[in-house]
């Protein structure tokens, strides 16, 4: 490993605040914890420092597990041995079983609402929530709206979205409709595709193929997640 570069202030109190949050948890902190404690409100501006400290060997960043964050060095250069954070919190092999998934965003259980597509937060989940899925290929929405209610999908939930750009008839999926995401069962009826609400005081949105209307599929919904207070 080369000698590395010298670090800015500002680079050196965001990785001293990286290895106390893992010397307190037993593991890294989220893009958003970071900027909480940095003052800094863009999730961009986070990553600018993390890239930063990357180029400069202080930091590796993996793939979207738990400890995607790992230290090289401490502020002043100095190589962090590969043990030093084994045995605080959570195992290593409990870790690797542990996933961040970003939230990017919020959409539609109801009409169709515009998705934000930044990162906005990161949620920390056990693998077998996601089954077989490939942790890489998953994003998460926060839902709006009770026209999912009857699948247990509530205002305020979080949903896990798997990448794709079809799904069979009668499954879960993300959407965009002109511009706008929403949540619904997709089914297809001839010329058109119904986007099927999951509450019975509700209509579901007909896509018509003569409309032109601008339809993707975002993804299937592999999961959701709730927070009670």
């Amino acid at each position: 490993m080369t000698t590395p570069k010298k670090l800015t202030k500002r680079q050196r109190m965001v990785l001293r605040y990286i290895i106390d949050h893992i010397q307190d948890h037993g593991f890294p902190p989220t893009i958003r914890e970071i900027g909480d404690h940095m003052g800094i409100k863009s999730t961009n501006g986070v990553n600018d420092h993390l890239k930063a400290l990357e180029r400069k060997d202080y930091l590796e960043r993996k793939d979207a597990k738990s400890r995607a964050l790992k230290p090289l060095r401490n502020e002043d250069g100095d190589l962090i041995e590969e043990t030093t954070f084994s045995s605080v919190g959570a195992s290593n092999e409990d870790m690797e079983d542990v996933y961040q998934i970003p939230v990017v965003g919020r959409i539609a259980a109801g009409l169709p609402i515009t998705a934000i597509e930044n990162t906005e937060n990161i949620l920390r989940i056990g693998q077998g929530m996601l089954g077989r899925a490939d942790s890489s290929d998953i994003f998460a929405l926060t839902v709006s709206g009770d026209s999912m209610i009857e699948d247990g999908i509530f205002d305020g939930d979080y949903i896990f979205v798997k990448r794709q750009q079809d799904a069979r008839d009668g499954e879960i999926v993300a959407a965009m409709v002109d511009g706008e995401a929403t949540v619904k069962r997709l089914f297809r009826e001839g010329e058109r595709v119904r986007l099927q609400p999951a509450n019975s005081a509700m209509e579901p949105i007909y896509v018509h193929a003569h409309e032109a209307r601008e339809t993707m599929i975002l993804g299937k919904v592999v999961g959701v997640y709730r927070q009670l207070v």
